[in-house]
């Protein structure tokens, strides 16, 4: 669970702005959106396949984008 102190004086908006950052930096927030419905295991297999030949084919374009 994020938390966050207040300081002495700080004002709401301030305190709010490093509540979010915490909250942010833990994943709470895409966690949740991940839990929200049910996934098949199927699913989450063709997901995870589709998001690693995603993240192959931009490293595959940066190496050519540096050697040419």
């Amino acid at each position: 669970m994020a938390e966050v102190k207040a300081l002495d004086g700080e004002d709401f908006e301030r305190l709010l702005k490093r509540f979010k950052k915490e909250v942010e930096k833990a994943g709470i927030l895409s966690e949740l959106k991940k839990r929200e419905f049910y996934e098949k295991p199927s699913e989450r297999k063709k997901r995870r396949l589709k998001a690693a030949r995603r993240r192959a084919l931009k490293k595959a374009r940066k190496e050519k984008m540096m050697q040419g």
